[in-house]
């Protein structure tokens, strides 16, 4: 479970202020952190199948925000990347 501290700190990381929890590119720098996260439980709980299904599905999200952000401004798509360490 990620707290508060750690959502406000991601969101903060990308140049966004406090509470702007809805824009497309917060929402991908609180599931990197949610991953981040996730990933390390499943190094430890290698057979907690239900933890894999939850990092499936926050990759898949977050996939599909980076699509929408990329289609819809390649330079602000580019930055979060760079910002966040992602790869294309």
């Amino acid at each position: 479970m990620l707290s508060s501290e750690k959502k406000q700190a991601a969101i903060v990381k990308i140049g966004a202020k406090k509470t702007d929890t809805g824009s497309s590119a917060s929402q991908v720098a609180i599931l990197t952190e949610r991953i981040a996260e996730l990933t390390g439980h499943l190094k430890t709980h290698k057979k907690d199948f239900m933890a894999r299904r939850g990092l499936l599905q926050a990759v898949g999200k977050r996939k599909r925000l980076l699509k929408y952000i990329s289609e819809k401004d390649s330079q602000a798509y580019l930055a979060l990347i760079e910002k966040l360490g992602l790869r294309k």
